[in-house]
């Protein structure tokens, strides 16, 4: 007798990685590592990709799974044979959307550059199912005319989904090779879902926790790439380690109070955790943005971030320049400009109102910090 409804095991989570680049790709390695070990997950792991075209004439999807290496974003790193690239976006995600009627409880990781997510939220209006549940690795926010949106409430909003996010110092490249690093899911009501998420990417090498603060984690990786932009103009300008320590305490204090005076919930422990100072430190030190920032820097500015992220990233997007833009927006609409220095002056640098060496000039400007206190 075949056994009932009640009686059959529960079913099993299918993953579907949205996004291919270097941390995309390495997010689906961790992912695959696990569904094949954990009972609760199907063992394949879909990654939709932005398809293109390589100098061999091949298409990306087609290596891929050809040869289970990104060989453009993450070179000579073996994926997992359980990871299956997919050009298509409604295809990869097939059994999270409405025309596909099963019980899985779906996981949906979003992980790619953040000013793309507005559109791919929109090609997935009205398709996804409500028993969905979402994490966002994507370090970035829009801003409308309300106000600054965060990635997880922009799918949050659109797509009628819960949405974590995973952030921490996660330099892609260190992770792929399997070298020690950590991370923090930010979640907001339900724990049993966060540590569904801490399962999914833990590994011997690669350490989750979870805390209840999703504005707080997800700010934290947002904004560092601001204060890389500076640590990178300081880099550039051979200022030496003090004053790029300074640049540093100086950005984690804006960080801390942009953060509590968006959103009064923000934790200060979150600051402690992987994804705030440890994050700073390890983007400020050797991520694409101070990279990228030290070049500008060098060419005294002559050369715009955008000619220079396509010469040095092959590819991968710049996410400082546009968050340091879009926090000078939140900052100039709310009369905020002379309480952050640091981030009013790394906008001004990237888009040429002021020299690389303003950094310091400015940022060493006392703001009013009872004001800055009080709100927070």
């Amino acid at each position: 007798m075949a056994p009932s409804m009640e009686e059959e095991a529960p079913s099993k989570s299918r993953v579907t990685v949205v996004g291919s680049g270097n941390w995309g790709s390495v997010a689906a390695k961790l992912i695959a590592s696990n569904t094949l070990t954990l009972p609760s997950f199907h063992d394949e792991v879909r990654m939709w990709v932005f398809e293109e075209t390589l100098p061999s004439g091949e298409k990306l999807t087609d290596v891929i799974n050809r040869t289970n290496e990104n060989v453009k974003y993450l070179p000579g790193i073996k994926l997992g044979k359980n990871v299956i690239a997919d050009p298509d976006l409604e295809n990869a995600g097939r059994s999270m959307f409405l025309c596909f009627y099963g019980t899985d409880a779906n996981m949906l990781v979003f992980v790619t550059p953040h000013q793309f997510m507005e559109g791919i939220c929109k090609r997935l209006v009205g398709k996804i199912k409500g028993d969905v549940e979402a994490i966002s690795l994507i370090k970035g926010m829009e801003v409308k005319m309300e106000g600054p949106c965060m990635i997880s409430t922009l799918i949050s909003q659109q797509l009628g989904l819960n949405c974590c996010v995973l952030m921490g110092a996660n330099i892609a490249n260190e992770i792929a090779v399997e070298k020690f690093s950590e991370a923090t899911v930010g979640y907001r009501e339900s724990r049993e879902i966060a540590e569904k998420w801490v399962q999914l990417f833990s590994t011997p090498y690669f350490i989750v926790t979870a805390v209840q603060d999703v504005e707080g984690v997800e700010l934290c990786g947002t904004l560092k790439n601001v204060v890389a932009i500076a640590a990178g103009f300081v880099d550039g300008l051979e200022m030496g380690n003090n004053t790029k320590a300074a640049i540093m305490r100086i950005g984690l204090r804006e960080m801390k109070a942009f953060s509590k005076m968006l959103f009064s919930s923000v934790k200060d422990s979150t600051f402690f955790e992987s994804c705030g100072v440890a994050d700073l430190i390890t983007t400020c030190l050797g991520g694409r943005n101070r990279k990228v920032a030290d070049a500008f820097a060098r060419n005294g500015g002559k050369r715009s971030f955008d000619e220079l992220e396509a010469e040095m990233l092959q590819g991968q997007k710049l996410q400082g320049v546009s968050t340091a833009r879009e926090v000078y927006e939140v900052l100039s609409h709310r009369g905020w400009l002379e309480l952050f220095p640091l981030f009013a002056t790394v906008h001004e640098i990237c888009v040429g109102r002021l020299p690389p060496s303003a950094i310091v000039e400015h940022s060493e400007r006392i703001p009013k910090l009872s004001l800055v206190e009080k709100s927070t």
